[in-house]
């Protein structure tokens, strides 16, 4: 339930949300490991930090809180910051890292000039010093200066209730409140006059193209008639910006707006404790493995995370594609949490450290965990790919807390550590498997796609045994550490004696996690059709409060709603609720109300629009794109023959698609809002089984209820009687009730 983002607070007089009834903590025990909760009628009840760790629906309420989002607004980001205050809130966190650590950039590996200066020297001095040495240093600036870099009248007390913001909230705690302060709306368009607004709006679209000069006159005169002349109606300016937010510029063609209407709407560092430092890469998989919807052979890519200080592998993930920043931000997530003990497990793999039982882990995870180490990484370091130098993974790195670090150009002993483990596990593991392909295409086997017979999630299963078995527990070597060079030590043992030297931060992050690492976009919420991201509309229950409404967030995403999207399966995004901050899937409006479509992700997507732009069509509705997408899941290839029409490389897409779908779907938090999707049929039937879901949907929307029976077959009436029966003479002719004749 705790994690970096958010920290759950069990101080006398807090208040917290059980299962949407307010409860207000009256005595803790932490000797004891409970707490005291009291209710508004009298109730008392004492339950445990392991009962409120994993309680699917405890938070803190908004009203006690002293972090996160206020009521009715999602929280602000260091992305809501404009330019200028975004510089000017990072100058006030190098100033506040210059006093906590002496050098500007928290970094003691990468001094600035003349970093760090005796005032500011940690080994000199202490925080209260430091603290006055940066009053005084700040007292002696050019007033008109310092007003401009927002330090003017910088006092002790500021400097402590900055560095508190940071420590929270991290860049953004260092802003100024004004900065993002609430958007008031318009306050002068009440209920009667947003009525008029959506009936003009209503009126206008059977109309032919007219100003907003009229439009305002048509709107007094709605007013007028309906609710009287003392009603007071906004000005012009006033309601052609409220025009212009709820129903976009109003550039279009009439034609075309109409119909887009829908009917529903330099130095060394030294490493001392797990987690300072993880080193983060990426490599090919030098073992053929088949993918699981063809069986055709192909390779993967692992990705590996590794703690540099006891040299354990504390997450690994095997794509079919080469990572993205979503794969990269669900690897340092799943570094945050324990690993579940599998089935085929036995008590041997479980939690081994003395320092704190399994028992106590696995009740504060809510499963058996199993002997393989996990913490919030500080310092994480990557190469210089393109995947670790993008805004989504800045957003990320602020999200875990954490400090991406590339390393730097041609010094190999900056990121060696992770490049040896690769070579390691190629020695002792991959070369041993079948399907081995080697290191060079010179060293190549005869035929390592036929040798293949380990499947994606074999491969998987196997790595993840063989790392909390044998890699875990096998003797460093020369990686021995710093206090003990001469010692036999493992990443398990270094990791145990870590505690006694260190201690251990119990801290296991929210599921919600998964939602706040998704890539998000700032988009404001149509009255019909939903949201629209990245070129298609997506809609949901959860929208319906805020329909046609901006949202009270300011700075830079002024009065727009924040949604959060899954690049590997584009079928849903996810949107936080303000006022509860449960997070909602939304569905695409292109899927059908019946039958279920197969997984696609972002490059499907593309592919899609690309053949819309290029056919020039401009659809009415995502339901329009349907049958596109349909075509390229399927290439409209019969079910019987798909294995053998498509080639192996529109195969191994189509592979592509669902393991990330797959991994998608183990990476959400189970929730009873997003029913896990039914993935058990081959990827061929599913859609041939959407496509004939949707045309059978759009005939009985064209037949109509009235539409009459379709008449029996020639000779029903003859094969439901004995012809050679002959008919009674008392008993009336019957008459004929098929049109056999």
């Amino acid at each position: 339930m705790t994690g970096l983002a958010e920290v759950l607070d069990l101080s006398a007089g807090v208040e917290l949300i059980l299962d949407g009834e307010p409860w207000k903590v009256e005595l803790r025990e932490p000797h004891l490991g409970r707490v005291q909760l009291v209710a508004a009628d009298g109730t008392r009840q004492r339950v445990s930090f392991a009962f409120l760790a994993n309680h699917p629906s405890c938070r803190p309420s908004s009203r006690t809180e002293a972090s996160g989002a206020a009521r009715g607004r999602q929280p602000p980001a260091a992305g809501d910051l404009p330019p200028d205050k975004l510089r000017l809130a990072q100058l006030r966190m190098a100033h506040l890292l210059e006093v906590a650590t002496g050098f500007r950039s928290g970094d003691p590996g990468r001094p600035g000039p003349g970093e760090p200066k005796p005032c500011y020297d940690p080994d000199r001095t202490t925080l209260s010093e430091r603290r006055l040495a940066k009053v005084a240093e700040l007292a002696v600036l050019d007033r008109q200066e310092a007003g401009l870099l927002g330090l003017a009248k910088v006092g002790y007390r500021t400097l402590i209730r900055w560095e508190q913001g940071r420590r929270r909230s991290g860049l953004i705690g260092c802003a100024d409140e004004r900065w993002l302060r609430q958007s008031g709306g318009h306050p002068s368009v009440g209920e009667q006059v947003r009525e008029a607004i959506l009936a003009v709006r209503a009126e206008t679209l059977h109309r032919s193209r007219i100003s907003m000069r009229s439009r305002e006159t048509m709107i007094h005169q709605y007013v007028r008639e309906m609710f009287g002349p003392e009603v007071v109606v906004p000005s012009y300016n006033t309601l052609r910006r409220v025009w212009r937010e709820w129903f976009g510029s109003g550039g279009g063609r009439q034609r075309y707006v109409r119909s887009a209407q829908l009917p529903t709407p330099g130095g060394h560092v030294l490493i001392d404790r797990p987690g300072q430092v993880v080193a983060l890469d990426t490599t090919v998989l030098p073992v053929m493995v088949r993918e699981s919807v063809f069986a055709d052979p192909t390779t993967v890519h692992l990705t590996l995370a590794l703690d540099v200080y006891t040299h354990s592998l504390c997450a690994f993930r095997l794509t079919l594609v080469s990572d993205t920043s979503v794969d990269v931000a669900m690897v340092l997530r799943d570094v945050m949490l324990p690993l579940p003990m599998r089935p085929e497990w036995g008590p041997e793999l479980e939690w081994p450290y003395p320092g704190l039982p399994a028992a106590v882990v696995a009740e504060f995870a809510g499963h058996k965990v199993a002997g393989l180490p996990f913490f919030s990484p500080e310092t994480v370091t990557t190469d210089h790919g393109s995947v670790y130098k993008n805004h989504h993974l800045v957003e990320v790195q602020r999200v875990l807390g954490c400090n991406i670090l590339p390393a730097r150009v041609l010094r190999p002993t900056d990121k060696h550590a992770v490049e040896r483990v690769f070579g390691a596990i190629r020695s002792l593991l991959f070369e041993r498997l079948p399907g081995y392909s080697g290191i060079d295409i010179a060293d190549r086997g005869a035929d390592p796609e036929g040798d293949a017979v380990l499947t994606v999630a074999e491969m998987e299963h196997l790595i993840a045994t063989w790392i909390v078995a044998l890699w875990q527990n096998r003797r460093l070597g020369e990686y021995a550490p710093a206090w003990d060079p001469g010692g036999d030590h493992s990443p398990n043992s270094l990791f145990a004696a870590s505690f006694q030297q260190a201690g251990f931060a119990l801290q296991i992050p929210a599921p919600e996690l998964y939602y706040q690492l998704l890539p998000a976009h700032h988009v404001g919420i149509h009255g019909d059709r939903g949201v629209k991201i990245a070129g298609l509309w997506y809609d949901g229950d959860a929208l319906d409060p805020y329909r046609s409404e901006l949202s009270s967030r300011g700075g830079r995403h002024k009065g727009r709603w924040r949604i959060h999207r899954e690049p590997r399966d584009r079928r849903t995004v996810f949107f936080q609720d303000p006022l509860t901050h449960e997070w909602h899937p939304l569905r695409w409006t292109g899927l059908p109300p019946e039958g279920q479509v197969p997984a696609f992700g972002d490059q499907r997507v593309e592919e899609l629009l690309t053949v819309v732009r290029k056919a020039g069509l401009r659809p009415r509705s995502d339901a329009e794109l349907l049958p596109l997408l349909l075509e390229l899941l399927s290439a409209r290839i019969p079910v019987e023959q798909w294995p053998t029409q498509l080639s192996k490389t529109e195969r191994i897409g189509h592979s592509r698609e669902e393991n990330r779908a797959e991994s998608a779907a183990e990476d959400r938090p189970a929730d009873r809002h997003h029913p896990a999707q039914d993935l058990q049929a081959p990827r061929p039937i599913q859609a041939v089984r959407a496509l004939d879901a949707e045309r059978r949907h759009r005939r009985e929307q064209a037949q109509g209820p009235g539409q009459p029976r379709v008449p029996p077959p020639l000779g029903a009436a003859y094969r439901r009687g004995n012809l050679f029966a002959l008919p009674d003479p008392e008993d009336p002719p019957q008459a004929a009730t098929s049109g056999d004749d």
